[in-house]
């Protein structure tokens, strides 16, 4: 009787390192194989599917990423050591590079301090619950010893206080941020459970709670028309008068180019944003979204400042001669660079200061623009088109208490109607004709 180590080379149907594939007593088929684990160790993993091609190609994908040197987390091991593994093989080719650096923020500076130490395979729905009502009630200057390791800088007003000097300042955590950590931690084990690791995903069985959306304060009508006026005295004027007319965001306005802009059509197209990465610098990327990427009409003012800001950029450019950069930018710095989202950042909130307005983002010109084209009696279908947002849901979600003050408002234009019917002209009104003057748009 011959045995399988017996069984000639040219007689095996998988050559060695290939792994193991059989169909189960239950139906299953089933494949093993080693895989490279951490500490440069191999590990036996298995893994199951219906028909025997669906765990071949399982197996197949295991053994690839082996090879590539990425070791495979064993459920056993730690959370910490599968959420690293998690970012650096698996969430670094899903995610755009700017939301990566944020998750790995997150994992860092939150769940690897709070959780790593648990077993990926013990993970339990309560010990998630125990640690975000835990983290909700922490001082976080206090628990991460931020302001003990603050150098002082008077110059720079970061003086040393809270756990520094022995008074807390109960800085905690949002809402907000609570959602977005429960998050991160629920997309890093869906993946275990899609790599069979674990069975299910216990984080989903947690409830944080929907928490109240950031509020923001956008320009009136009023506010607006005077931070125009007081910004055409400003170098990027058109950009700032485009930013509120067309409601485009900073890395759109930043990245755009000339080829972009079409003057015969009034049109410009929205292709890129700018954005600074950790490992490219200041560099132009994909627009955020599919939805993003759009055409959007550009009114009569900005296409007026956009010819003014080229002649004044090609000034620019004869006086900076050998120094100027030419990146095809619309908006750049006198020598050609693209400009900083930061600085802009500053430039925006010293022309705030010039216009005695409010403290607001820049994100809020965004903001007033969508809540002024709501009050104008928009379709909301429309300015979903013109902030280029990937679902009309968003659009009404972000605006519901615009929506509801206008309604409001039609709800007192009726009231006034059928409380006053003295006023009613004296011509009787059959119904056919429409009323000779409709009521004004706020």
């Amino acid at each position: 009787m011959t045995t399988p180590r017996d069984t000639p080379a040219s007689r095996r149907s998988r050559a060695n390192g290939d792994g193991t594939v059989y169909q189960r007593k239950d139906g299953r088929w089933e494949a093993a194989g080693y895989v490279l684990a951490p500490g440069d160790s191999r590990k036996r993993i298995r893994v199951y599917g219906i028909t025997r091609k669906e765990a071949l190609a399982k197996l197949t994908e295991k053994i690839a990423t082996s090879n590539r040197g990425v070791p495979m987390v064993s459920a056993q091991g730690s959370l910490a050591a599968y959420l690293t593994y998690w970012l650096e093989a698996v969430a670094v080719h899903q995610l755009r590079e700017t939301t990566h650096t944020r998750y790995t923020a997150c994992v860092n500076q939150y769940l690897i301090p709070g959780l790593g130490k648990k077993k990926l395979a013990k993970l339990a729905a309560k010990d998630i619950r125990s640690w975000l009502n835990e983290l909700r009630t922490v001082c976080q200057c206090c628990a991460r010893g931020i302001d003990a390791r603050r150098n002082p800088d008077a110059r720079a007003g970061r003086q040393p206080r809270c756990c520094a000097i022995g008074r807390c300042c109960r800085k905690r955590l949002s809402p907000l941020t609570l959602a977005y950590i429960h998050s991160v931690l629920k997309s890093a084990l869906e993946h275990a459970v899609r790599e069979e690791e674990i069975p299910r995903n216990v984080a989903r069985n947690v409830r944080t709670g929907t928490p109240r959306s950031r509020r923001f304060e956008p320009l009136t009508a009023d506010e607006a028309q005077q931070f125009i006026a007081v910004a055409q005295s400003h170098r990027l004027h058109a950009l700032f008068e485009l930013a509120l007319r067309t409601g485009l965001r900073k890395g759109e306005l930043l990245g755009l180019r000339w080829e972009d802009l079409d003057f015969n059509s009034g049109t410009a197209t929205i292709r890129r944003t700018l954005q600074r990465t950790r490992s490219a610098g200041l560099t132009t990327l994909p627009t955020k979204t599919i939805s993003s990427e759009r055409r959007i009409a550009l009114p009569a003012a900005c296409l007026t400042s956009l010819r003014a800001h080229r002649t004044q950029q090609a000034q620019e450019k004869q006086s900076a001669g050998a120094n100027w950069r030419d990146s095809g930018h619309v908006f750049t710095r006198p020598d050609g660079h693209p400009i900083e989202p930061a600085t802009l950042t500053r430039h925006f909130k010293v022309l705030l200061r010039r216009s005695r307005l409010r403290a607001i983002r820049f994100h809020d010109l965004r903001h007033s623009t969508a809540t002024l084209l709501l009050e104008q009696g928009v379709e909301l279908v429309v300015i979903k088109e013109i902030l280029g947002h990937a679902h009309i849901g968003v659009t009404a979600t972000v605006y519901a208490h615009v929506r509801l003050r206008l309604q409001r408002d039609a709800i007192d234009l009726l009231s006034r109607a059928l409380g006053k019917p003295s006023e009613a002209t004296a011509d009787p009104d059959d119904g056919d004709d429409p009323p000779s003057c409709a009521a004004p748009v706020r």
